[in-house]
């Protein structure tokens, strides 16, 4: 089940980075006693009584029509969109402003669930002062104070109880998910398009066409598939969209959902220092990986161009080598044929399973060609491996001291397992441990 997302609103400076800051457990935003200083959406996640939610602080809505103040509102406005709940901050020391009033009116046309939080009663003396907020017509206002930490498990109780309860969505086990990822216009939604044989994602030259991650089920030589694009993610400290900044974090949900993910990279424009950064998400979350290259109609689509490419990826790329590379054309639906097996190869390895006799036969193979190493007249002794999960494959070895697995030992015997078993298209995880 995907997690709540509950956005910090208010005007400025009534405290909601102090509040942000509370929930999360760490100072992510910026606290200073200004208004304005919050200016764009920042994420993090939350969790209450073991009930885990993605958290958004929003710069302070503010009715003035200066520059800043309207990209403020614009930010805030998106994520009171996107949220489940809304948390409503005002200001108990200086009592209900016009700016409060219109703030309620914009959270009134959300039509979404508002927790009324009255922030900076500090001593329960100011608790009988709060009354009045009951006539911004959201029900009961919850005083906490951000500074103190006093009143917030209260007013989270009532953020948890709107969550929503989705029920899952029945799906066959064996249905596979992957998602799109790339930067904005290497033609994610063309290559949906292709796939399914028809216009279902709108598709521009206009970078940031795609706002929402997409699901779309096929069914396709017997198989069951859920494709999720995305919003296209622009390297940061440019100018963003409004909307654009959202995307990253709609991007990074669906490769959480994701079992494979692809990443495009445009063949016309090449490779790019962000290309590497999207793809290090995918990695970071253990998701098997398949690399695509679009617009393949665009260059010399001979046999030694795709291997001189294939070359600079595999250079540019080096933490990615377990991935295929799939050259196509989204436009043309040149060699398209080829990505749905490579789809499937790698999510097949992704679940992969290797019994135990059998991984420790290679594993000793491996420590007599190359026998493990002495550091400090201290030798290595590796004892067993087992594997403990898939998605990714992650394998334990038991060792007499884990401090003597130097990372390069691990890498030659990460290695061996892949020449043996091949896993191609997904990362492993191995873990040295000492055998209690």
């Amino acid at each position: 089940m995907r997690k709540a997302v509950v956005a910090i609103v208010g005007r400025p400076n009534v405290g909601k980075s102090t509040i942000f800051n509370r929930l999360v457990g760490e100072r992510i935003s910026i606290v200073e006693d200004k208004p304005g200083v919050t200016r764009d959406r920042i994420y993090a996640q939350g969790e209450w009584l073991a009930t885990e939610f993605n958290l958004i602080d929003t710069g302070g809505i503010d009715i003035g029509d200066e520059p800043l103040l309207v990209q403020i509102r614009q930010q805030a406005e998106i994520a009171i969109d996107e949220a489940d709940v809304i948390i409503f901050i005002v200001n108990a020391k200086e009592g209900i402003t016009g700016a409060d009033e219109e703030v309620a009116k914009l959270l009134f046309r959300s039509n979404k669930p508002v927790v009324l939080a009255v922030n900076k009663v500090d001593n329960p003396e100011m608790r009988d002062e709060i009354y009045e907020y009951y006539s911004l017509g959201f029900g009961e206002p919850f005083p906490i104070s951000g500074a103190h930490g006093l009143g917030l498990g209260d007013m989270l109780d009532e953020v948890v109880r709107h969550f929503p309860t989705d029920e899952p969505i029945e799906e066959s086990e064996d249905t596979i998910h992957f998602s799109l990822i790339g930067r904005p216009n290497v033609g994610k939604s063309s290559l949906v398009n292709a796939i399914l044989n028809e216009d279902r994602v709108i598709v521009s030259d206009i970078e940031g066409t795609t706002r929402d991650a997409v699901d779309t089920h096929l069914h396709r030589d017997d198989k069951d598939y859920v494709i999720i694009d995305t919003a296209g993610m622009r390297k940061r400290g440019k100018v963003y969209e409004t909307t654009e900044k959202y995307s990253v974090l709609r991007a990074l949900k669906a490769i959480e959902r994701s079992d494979v993910v692809l990443v495009l990279i445009d063949a016309d424009t090449g490779i790019r220092e962000q290309d590497k950064k999207i793809a290090g998400y995918a990695h970071d979350a253990g998701r098997a990986i398949v690399i695509v290259v679009n617009k393949w109609d665009t260059v010399a689509s001979d046999e030694k161009a795709m291997k001189d490419f294939e070359a600079n990826i595999r250079a540019h790329f080096q933490f990615l080598d377990y991935a295929p590379i799939v050259f196509l054309s989204a436009k043309t639906k040149k060699r398209l044929h080829t990505l749905l097996p490579a789809v499937n190869m790698a999510s097949e390895n992704h679940v992969k399973r290797i019994p135990t006799n059998v991984l420790n036969d290679v594993i000793m193979d491996a420590i007599a060609m190359n026998p493990t190493p002495t550091i400090k007249g201290r030798r290595l002794k590796v004892l067993y491996a087992t594997q403990v999960s898939t998605k990714p494959p992650s394998f334990v070895i038991f060792v007499n001291e884990p401090e003597l697995m130097h990372f390069s030992y691990q890498r030659f015997l990460e290695n061996k397992i892949r020449d043996a078993f091949g896993f191609i298209g997904t990362p492993i995880k191995i873990f040295a441990r000492k055998r209690q």
